[in-house]
């Protein structure tokens, strides 16, 4: 399957686009004060993950308490941008991200809770600005559920220990899976591997 730079950073420019244009109503929602209907309970207790040496020697499972903080604790944990993309579902402008063109060794991990979300080995130039990989690190520390947020059904990725939302993952990246995870730079930090 060959891949058009052009074409990826063409739609990856509309998508942004429409993603701003859409989002307006969102940024707005997030302003006012949350309604205890709108907002389910956030998970506790613990939870199942595979766990990564700084490495990234696989450690095997391990169980983690899930982080659970209130949005004012997010707000002091995290920069502006970090909290508004991780606990808003917000996405970042293409291009813009810290680490989105970093292609050294390492582990993308989550900006909220320090878990192991991807390995640098499965990071790919999507064309689209934004970190793209062809598989987390492990599925089990990941979280996807349906989002119906813009005008079609994608599916949203968020760290299975914190619940920060990450980014969306598509069917059109390269082999061996055929996914495009489309994070968020602002959603991760970058632990290099010498």
């Amino acid at each position: 399957m060959r891949h058009d730079p052009d074409r990826r950073r063409f739609l990856g420019v509309l998508a942004v686009t429409a993603v701003a244009s859409a989002s307006l109503p969102f940024v707005l929602r997030s302003i006012r004060p949350a309604v205890a209907a709108d907002v389910p309970p956030p998970k506790t207790g613990p939870v199942t993950l595979d766990c990564f040496a700084p490495d990234k020697k696989p450690l095997g499972t391990c169980v983690e308490e899930r982080v659970v903080l209130t949005d004012e604790q997010w707000k002091a944990k995290l920069s502006t941008r970090s909290y508004y993309i991780t606990r808003h579902e917000g996405t970042e402008p293409p291009y813009t991200g810290e680490n989105w063109n970093r292609h050294d060794n390492g582990i993308y991990r989550c900006i909220g809770c320090d878990t192991a979300l991807y390995d640098s080995a499965t990071k790919f130039d999507s064309g689209t600005g934004w970190p793209s990989f062809w598989q987390p690190i492990s599925k089990r520390n990941i979280v996807q559920k349906t989002d119906r947020s813009l005008l079609e059904e994608r599916i949203a990725v968020n760290c299975a220990r914190c619940d920060a939302h990450l980014g969306h993952v598509f069917d059109d990246g390269p082999d061996p899976t055929g996914l495009r995870y489309c994070m968020n730079a602002g959603a991760m930090r970058f632990a290099p591997v010498a």
